[in-house]
């Protein structure tokens, strides 16, 4: 039996696939590279028809040393906007704030 205080790490293949990306009003939940659902932060409410829902993630927008945005095909990190530039009209969001895993019972809470 394994003493609780005792951390192994875990050198193979990261097998998630759910990411959370939240902005300021915003959470945008994805299963790979798929928004699988959005919603709005201060009422818990899930956005049924926002742009981004069904898109896949084409990279992120950041900003250089002069405050001017420029697209990257790099994974977002804090700071940059979520970048949807193909499947439709492109979609920026404003700053990432974090990017978390969602827990189980929110995944189980998506509008199907």
């Amino acid at each position: 039996m394994n003493d609780s205080s005792e951390i192994k790490a875990y050198w193979g293949q990261e097998r998630r696939t759910r990411v959370m990306y939240v902005t300021r009003n915003t959470e945008y939940h994805f299963n790979g590279q798929r928004c699988v659902a959005v919603r709005e932060r201060a009422s818990g409410s899930w956005l049924l028809t926002h742009p981004a829902l069904n898109r896949s993630l084409s990279g992120s927008v950041r900003f250089n040393r002069n405050r001017e945005a420029f697209p990257t095909l790099d994974a977002p990190r804090l700071g940059d906007g979520l970048l949807f530039a193909s499947e439709g009209v492109d979609v920026v969001t404003s700053n990432l704030e974090s990017i978390e895993r969602p827990a189980k019972a929110t995944v189980s809470s998506y509008p199907v």
